[in-house]
């Protein structure tokens, strides 16, 4: 079955002591299994206070992250791949402590607009460092989610295929692809034969609408979404993931262009998104078996 998620910007914009208790608290009356925290700074999250309020509400956690210029792992530059590689092995640190099993998100390159495509030296540094941070991940039993994501927010994964061909190049088993249906909706040419192709690579999963606000108000067909991944067996974790300016504070605000308030409850939409997701996965279970009772006697 799979474990749901929300992602903590959905409650606040930071992880200071009063936002991390507020959203964790906030994840767990709603009745999710996770919290998505960010970890754009891993050393700024407090691991003993962190894993305090976790287990005084019985949920668990994954963080995700994206990299970014002084960082990039794609970019060529040696040094910058060091500090990138650093960063990385900081995050999956964090989470050991905190328990998660997941580090995902744009780990293979900046999390930013780019003016230049990609090189084929840097997505071979890319795949050589996360190779070696797949070792320490391995270690912790943590899996790394490479998410694909539009052209606006990366230059070297925007499709599910591409997402593959680096999980394949790295050829770890803990380093899986992380879809999100928002990208998957500007990129990709047929969205459900993206998820079939994916197939067990995928090890993540973000659910969204087509402008980040309540889930089926937008013009995603979420209905094909949700049959296709319990058609194929998908198990794996699943996180609502919605930006509202009325959260969202900077980098992510301009990284991401949020300028307009989706939503004004956030307690609202996240409970909206998970009596939504559970219905859906119900449905798909359902329709699967349409065939087998529907034979002739």
């Amino acid at each position: 079955m799979n474990k749901l998620g929300v992602h903590a910007l959905v409650w606040e914009a930071g992880w200071s002591h009063d936002e991390c208790r507020r959203a964790i608290e906030k994840t767990a009356e709603v009745g999710y299994d996770f919290i998505e925290a960010p970890a754009l700074d891993p050393g700024a999250i407090d691991v003993d206070f962190t894993r305090k309020q976790l287990e005084r509400n019985r949920i668990g956690i994954n963080l995700s992250l994206g990299l970014d210029a002084d960082t990039d792992i794609s970019s060529g530059d040696r040094d910058k791949a060091v500090r990138g590689k650093r960063k990385l092995e900081d995050a999956v640190r964090v989470a050991r402590d905190l328990g998660a099993q997941y580090v995902c998100g744009i780990l293979h390159s900046a999390f930013q607009k780019n003016v230049v495509p990609t090189t084929s030296a840097g997505v071979a540094m890319s795949a050589e460092v996360l190779a070696e941070v797949a070792e320490t991940a391995a270690a912790s039993g943590i899996t790394l989610g490479l998410e694909v994501v539009n052209r606006y927010e990366s230059n070297v994964l925007n499709t599910a295929s591409q997402g593959v061909e680096l999980c394949k190049r790295i050829g770890a088993p803990n380093v899986k692809v992380h879809l999100d249906v928002y990208h998957m909706n500007i990129e990709e040419s047929d969205i459900g034969a993206a998820i079939r192709d994916t197939g067990a690579y995928i090890g993540y999963f973000h659910t969204g609408d087509s402008h980040r606000g309540y889930l089926g108000s937008g013009t995603i067909n979420l209905a094909e979404v949700f049959r296709t991944l319990v058609a194929i067996g998908y198990a794996g974790p699943i996180a609502f993931e919605s930006f509202s300016s009325r959260v969202v504070g900077q980098p992510l605000e301009g990284i991401l262009g949020i300028w307009r308030n989706l939503w004004e409850d956030g307690h609202d939409l996240a409970s909206h998104a998970l009596m939504y997701t559970r219905a859906q996965l119900k449905a798909a279970e359902e329709a699967l078996k349409q065939a087998e009772r529907s034979r002739l006697p």
